[in-house]
C-alpha cells in the first residue's frame, strides 16, 4: 500500500467518526451562508481540523489546499486536497448521501485517493500503479459498450447558474440517449461509483479540486478514463469533467460537445 495512503484513511476515518457523532443534533449545527446555495457548518471545520491534524502529525511540510481553511504551505510538491464534508447540504438535511474525500498529489500528479461513506462504512481508496479498491475488493469501471442502457450520474451547477441553459441541453440530450441520469449530491461519492461500476459514467460543470481530486484516481485506478470537456486532463484546474470507460466516455463526450458554444468556466 501507498505509504501515504494510510494516514490518508485513518484521516478520512476519524473525520467520518465525527460527522456521524453529530448526524443526529443536526438542528444544534451553527450554519454559514457562503454563497448562494453554498453553505459551510461548525461540522465541515471541525472534521477538516481533524483531517489536517492527522496529516500534519506525520507530514508536517506537505501543502495543504482545504475546501474550508484553503491553501497552505504552498512550497512542498507534496499537496493534500481535502473535502471534509462533501454533500454538506445533503448533510444538514438528514439526507443519507456524503463523504470525505482527501487525495495527494506530488507536483501535480495524483498519487492516491480516499473517498469515505461513513455511513455506509465503505472506504474508496486507490494509489497510482496500485490500482483502486472498495473495502478490500479491487474495482474495475464498468464494461458498458455504449450509451444505450447506461445509467449515468451528475450534478446541477447549483452554486453558479451562467451555464445552466448549456448544462440543461446536455442533461435533455444524456436522458434521451440513456437509461437514466442520478443526481445523489456528493460529487466524491458520484466519481467513487463509477469506478466501481454502480455507474457507467459521469459529468458536472464547475467542480472544486477537493470535490473530484480523491475520485479522479479512483476512476484511473479502475481503469477508467477522465477528462476535461476539451478532452484533455485539465479537469481539476477547469472544474468541468466527463468520466467512465473509453466507450462511455467518448460518447459522453460526443453529446456533450454541441452544446460547448463557450468555455465553462466558473
Amino acid at each position: 500500500m501507498h505509504p501515504s495512503l494510510n494516514i490518508a484513511i485513518r484521516a478520512a476515518r476519524s473525520a467520518g467518526k465525527l460527522l456521524l457523532r453529530y448526524s443526529d443534533r443536526l438542528d444544534q449545527i451553527q450554519v454559514e451562508t457562503k454563497s448562494r446555495n453554498d453553505f459551510v457548518s461548525e461540522m465541515d471545520r471541525a472534521a477538516e481540523a481533524t483531517i489536517i491534524q492527522e496529516l500534519r502529525s506525520r507530514f508536517p511540510d506537505h501543502a495543504i489546499m482545504a475546501e474550508e481553511s484553503g491553501e497552505q504551505g504552498g512550497n512542498s510538491d507534496f499537496q493534500w486536497i481535502i473535502d471534509p464534508l462533501d454533500g454538506t447540504t445533503n448533510y444538514l438535511h438528514g439526507f443519507p448521501q456524503f463523504s470525505v474525500s482527501i487525495a495527494l498529489r506530488y507536483k501535480g500528479v495524483l498519487e492516491c485517493g480516499v473517498v469515505y461513506d461513513p455511513l455506509r462504512e465503505e472506504l474508496f481508496t486507490a494509489a497510482r500503479g496500485q490500482g483502486a479498491k472498495l473495502n478490500d475488493r479491487k474495482l474495475r469501471v464498468a464494461n458498458r459498450l455504449s450509451l444505450e442502457g447506461a445509467l449515468i450520474g451528475t450534478g446541477f451547477p447549483f452554486r453558479d447558474q451562467r451555464h445552466i441553459d448549456a448544462y440543461l441541453g446536455m442533461f435533455k440530450a444524456m436522458t434521451l440517449a440513456t437509461a437514466g441520469i442520478r443526481r445523489p449530491g456528493s460529487a466524491a461519492l458520484d466519481l467513487a461509483y463509477v469506478a466501481a461500476g454502480r455507474t457507467d459514467g459521469f459529468w458536472e460543470i464547475g467542480l472544486s479540486p477537493w470535490d473530484c481530486a480523491a475520485g479522479a484516481i479512483l476512476i484511473l485506478e479502475a481503469g477508467g478514463m477522465i477528462t476535461d470537456f476539451a478532452g484533455g486532463n485539465r479537469y481539476l484546474d477547469t472544474g468541468n469533467m466527463i468520466a467512465g470507460n473509453a466507450r462511455v466516455h467518448r460518447a459522453m463526450l460526443e453529446l456533450i460537445t454541441p452544446f460547448l458554444t463557450e468555455p465553462l468556466r466558473m
